[in-house]
């Protein structure tokens, strides 16, 4: 009895020639695949390999062969990773997002893989690579941010931990400086009790930002210019002795000599009443 493997193996490779050309009759011949390689998930793999950077497509279809036919195999989860990275690399919005999906693919398949953290890492890299400027959307920031403290959690001893810990403050960073604006903006609007709200979600949600100076005086010259001038003392003292190279020193100590000054008169007034 003859052996028939070759063929049902070719037999399941068929719709894959047709897309990429090479099945009898097709009338583009720009490679060729032998009853070996179609029956090998490393000979399929190496294709993909080979064609990666020459036509993505055709590689797509080699490497989806292996993951089909070989679902178990070491080489359907190179295929995988593979398939994402080069997603990954193209780069625009809707790469971008095939890339995330590929790799949330590999994760649930391939839970205890030691690539699942690089995949988590570059879910979150899916997001970062699209976040845009203070000021404008913060979605894609604080979706890249989750993804990050997912990798932190998720996969504390890997190596993509300890990157992840630094983009997590670069995204931190960013999320603080879009609401330092919105919250200056509405201060130049005399808005105040806007702006004290959003300078105290600074404070208490993003201790690390790089600019606490500016939260601590606008924080305190809403205050000031409420004349609520207990409140805003403590603040403009901040700015001065934690922050005295900065520019705004200068000016919370002009603030605070204002302040000693119209208590005084406020006392001189009450004085005389008295």
């Amino acid at each position: 009895m003859k052996n028939d493997t070759p063929k049902k193996t070719l037999a399941a490779l068929l719709p894959l020639l047709v897309l990429l050309g090479l099945a009898p009759g097709c009338h583009k011949k720009t490679a060729e695949i032998t009853p070996a390689a179609a029956s090998s998930d490393e000979a399929l793999y190496r294709l993909g390999e080979q064609e990666i950077k020459k036509d993505t497509e055709k590689a797509i279809l080699y490497l989806r062969q292996v993951i089909d036919s070989f679902p178990k195999s070491f080489y359907a989860q190179r295929a995988k990773l593979l398939i994402a990275d080069a997603y990954f690399r193209k780069g625009d919005e809707s790469n971008m997002i095939l890339a995330a999906s590929e790799y949330r693919e590999f994760i649930r398949t391939y839970p205890y893989s030691p690539s699942a953290a690089y995949s988590q890492y570059q879910i979150a890299m899916t997001f970062y690579k699209k976040m845009l400027k203070p000021g404008r959307d913060p979605s894609r920031t604080i979706q890249a941010l989750a993804e990050f403290k997912k990798v932190i959690t998720d996969y504390p001893a890997s190596d993509q931990s300890k990157t992840a810990q630094d983009k997590v403050k670069e995204c931190e960073e960013k999320l603080a400086a879009h609401s330092a604006e919105i919250a200056i903006g509405y201060y130049k609007r005399r808005a105040y009790r806007a702006a004290i709200s959003r300078l105290s979600e600074i404070m208490t949600g993003y201790p690390e930002y790089s600019k606490l100076d500016s939260i601590y005086f606008y924080f305190g010259d809403c205050h000031f210019m409420m004349k609520q001038y207990d409140q805003a003392h403590p603040f403009f003292t901040k700015v001065v002795t934690d922050y005295p190279q900065r520019a705004l020193a200068k000016t919370a100590t002009k603030r605070l000599a204002e302040i000693e000054k119209l208590k005084a008169a406020a006392q001189e007034t009450k004085d005389k009443k008295s």
